[in-house]
């Protein structure tokens, strides 16, 4: 991943690229989303481990980050005789693009109110320390 803002202008990206830029994600995170994405029906967590090839606990941490970024949802199954399971299922697409536009017209506002704090601070700056005109 780019460092700057000017490196992630210059890089061909994906739209998968956008979990990793606006919400950190790793690989094994977009592997996760990619497989609950493709499959037909819910998924436990070992059946997300099973599909990436990871440790249930390692599959564990990353069906939490996508939870937490609100990728996906988790719903809880309970047995009859007592007991439940959680199963995992992406977030409705318009709804992660639209928190994902949301959280871009935030940072640009952010953005906007930082660059304009920075002329402010060294305009202030520049007329107090005015260069002597030559002789």
């Amino acid at each position: 991943m780019a460092n700057s803002m000017a490196e992630q202008l210059q890089q061909d990206m994906e739209c998968e690229g956008l979990l990793e830029c606006i919400h950190g994600l790793k690989q094994l995170d977009k592997d996760c989303f990619r497989v609950l994405v493709e499959s037909e029906e819910a998924l436990t967590i070992d059946e997300v481990a099973d599909r990436v090839d990871r440790e249930r606990s390692t599959a564990y941490r990353s069906i939490q980050r996508l939870l937490q970024s609100g990728f996906i949802q988790k719903e809880q199954i309970n047995y009859e005789k007592g007991g439940y399971y959680h199963v995992y299922y992406p977030t409705d697409p318009t709804q992660i693009a639209n928190d994902m536009q949301r959280m871009l017209n935030d940072w640009y506002a952010k953005m906007g109110q930082l660059i304009q704090e920075f002329e402010d601070k060294y305009e202030h700056a520049e007329a107090n320390t005015e260069v002597p005109a030559e002789s």
